[in-house]
């Protein structure tokens, strides 16, 4: 059976010890600049939802604009649809009996 052997690690290395604190602050700055990005990001998209939901606001009073509009222009159709009617329906008859003296 084979062991493998480990090599020592000097821990009054400064050469080593320094790098190890330098990749500790990379890390470190590495994960500050993480957070300010995803931050900015965060701020980003609750700026967008905003005025996403501002343009929604905006839209559904537009569309209850247009819908009063429709209802009131409905009622003008249908309150003047049966004159239309009756004076069709006379000018047909009329017609009718006119060309039945023929």
């Amino acid at each position: 059976m084979m062991c493998e052997v480990m090599p020592t690690i000097n821990e009054g290395d400064s050469v080593s010890s320094q790098r190890g604190t330098q990749n500790g602050t990379d890390a470190e700055s590495n994960f500050e600049q993480l957070m300010v990005n995803m931050l900015d990001e965060r701020d980003k998209l609750l700026e967008s939802l905003r005025e996403t939901q501002e343009t929604l606001i905006q839209s559904q009073s537009k569309l209850q604009d247009v819908l009063h509009d429709r209802d009131v222009l409905q009622r003008q159709l249908n309150s003047a649809l049966p004159q239309v009617n009756d004076t069709h329906l006379r000018k047909v008859h009329k017609k009718k009996s006119t060309d039945r003296r023929v």
